[in-house]
């Protein structure tokens, strides 16, 4: 007789709403196209999708405060997927919002419908990543995220910059998750089981191997990947230049946060018997990670190409919270390193979705707006969107009294409070270095004066919402950040 896993179909029912949301947009789509009006197909792409994304939240929202498992214990629901969950919705509806001008117009009009349901199929399969406590899940929740990435990097047709940055994320990304799966497979191997608390259960009796180091090796590549730590950030700049601007923030901002949330939960909860061989690696990784970022967003005349390897530096700063959690063998431990990653991380949403949302209303002129020179003087012509370039230009660099500067602040200190000064000294040194390459940006928009003609910008609606609450997120984080603390204590309680 088979024994079918309980279902419990509120850990479900987020992804559900998305996954429905989306084919509803393809349908709609091609009621539109039938009637020849892709404008129309994009606009209303957009209001189904932003429904469709609050309808998930809400459901979210209600089950805050409860914990539950569903389909034998492989996904879970707790205060630390609401966490999550709420983090990647609201980088799906900022990149909505950023997105409309061009599915509205020629940009990416032809794909509307494609575009938003693949959007919101990578946001349901984030959400399935952060939500799974067995490893197969993740490599499904990964896996739907990554080919509907891959398509929306090369989602504007006859665009050869954005082809190439598709094949060439999607061929690497292909490599990564062969590491990821072989490494499941070892895993699997040692401990006879995929689920996380078992794995640990398993791991905790014996001391490890050769074939479970391997193991780990393998997993952590898989993820590194995702998060474009160094050595496995190559595919970041390309596929940041080429993608079209609303999708690079996307990947900026939500990819490494589902990214994060697996691997903090699949180390802590799964792996916390060898944190004395993963917390030399956190080390190692955040003072590459942040050194090649910043030393290379030096060197960048393309604005988007600098914020690319600018969220390789971020990654070195979020790997610093890792590094930080100290050994692992007894618990409760200090949560001061995990609360400060998941602020770091919504703090990081903000400051990325804000600049990207600048480029993307400054190029609304019909004038492409990516290079130093392109945007040169363009503070004084556009005073709101140089004002809030400014902003969040501070806000990355870390200056008060914006949410970076607080960012940077806490998981810093976890690393000091963990004894770790030289790697909180070598972060600091970093951001120091970055100060240069993101006031250079400000430096050309209101120090250097443009030959070129003032093309008027026409007002947009939901780039200036984006804006409006990016702007408004940066300055009462970095000011106020009580709230998103508590909210983050809670959810890595469930952790511990």
């Amino acid at each position: 007789m088979v024994n079918f896993p309980e279902i419990n179909w509120n850990v479900l029912l987020p992804q559900v709403v998305l996954v429905s949301t989306g084919f509803f947009s393809l349908l709609l789509a091609v009621a539109y196209r039938g009637r020849g009006n892709n404008s129309g197909a994009g606009w209303a792409g957009a209001i189904l999708s932003l429904a469709g994304l609050a309808l998930s939240a809400y459901m979210i929202i209600i089950q805050r405060d409860s914990v539950a498992v569903g389909f034998g214990g492989i996904l879970r629901f707790d205060p630390f997927t609401v966490f999550f969950n709420l983090l990647l919705i609201s980088g799906a509806a900022f990149s909505v919002l950023l997105s409309v001008k061009e599915t509205a117009g020629k940009g990416l009009q032809r794909v509307a419908g494609e575009y938003y349901a693949l959007l919101l199929f990578a946001t349901a399969g984030m959400i399935v990543m952060v939500s799974a406590a067995d490893l197969l899940v993740v490599f499904v929740g990964l896996e739907t995220m990554s080919l509907s990435v891959y398509i929306l990097v090369g989602s504007k047709r006859g665009d050869s910059p954005g082809a190439e940055a598709a094949l060439k994320y999607f061929l690497i990304g292909a490599f990564a998750s062969a590491f990821l799966i072989y490494g499941i497979a070892y895993i699997y191997g040692v401990t006879g089981t995929t689920r996380f608390d078992l794995v640990a259960q398993a791991l905790g009796e014996k001391s490890p191997g050769p074939m479970t180091l391997a193991a780990l090796g393998l997993v952590l590549v898989g993820f590194l990947f995702k998060i474009a730590a160094v050595p496995f950030h190559m595919w970041v700049p390309d596929a940041y230049e080429g993608a079209p601007t609303p999708i690079t923030a996307y990947m900026a901002v939500a990819v490494k946060a589902a990214a994060f949330g697996v691997l903090i939960r699949l180390l802590i909860v799964g792996f916390p018997s060898l944190s004395s061989y993963w917390l030399p690696m956190m080390w190692t990784l955040s003072v590459a990670t942040m050194t090649l970022g910043n030393l290379a967003a030096v060197f960048q005349g393309n604005i988007k190409r600098m914020l690319a390897y600018s969220s390789i530096a971020h990654a070195g700063y979020l790997l610093v919270g890792l590094a930080s959690l100290g050994p692992l063998s007894s618990l409760p431990g200090d949560d001061r390193a995990l609360i400060s990653v998941l602020y770091y991380l919504v703090v990081y949403l903000v400051m990325n979705v804000g600049a990207f949302g600048v480029l993307i209303y400054l190029s609304s002129s019909g004038r492409q707006m990516e290079t130093l020179e392109q945007v040169r003087g363009s503070g004084f012509r556009y005073p709101v969107l140089g004002a809030a370039m400014a902003l969040f230009m501070f806000s990355l660099a870390g200056i008060p009294p914006t949410g970076g500067f607080l960012a940077k602040f806490y998981v810093f200190s976890a690393a000091i409070n963990q004894g770790l000064v030289s790697l909180a000294v070598i972060g600091v040194l970093n951001s120091a270095v970055s100060v240069y390459y993101y006031l250079r940006v400000i430096v050309e928009m209101y120090m250097q004066e443009s030959s070129g003609e003032t093309p008027a910008i026409s007002f947009s609606l939901p780039l200036f919402l984006a804006l409006a609450v990016s702007a408004w997120g940066v300055l009462q984080l970095g000011v106020l950040p009580s709230t998103l603390l508590e909210a983050a204590g809670k959810a890595v309680l469930f952790l511990r």
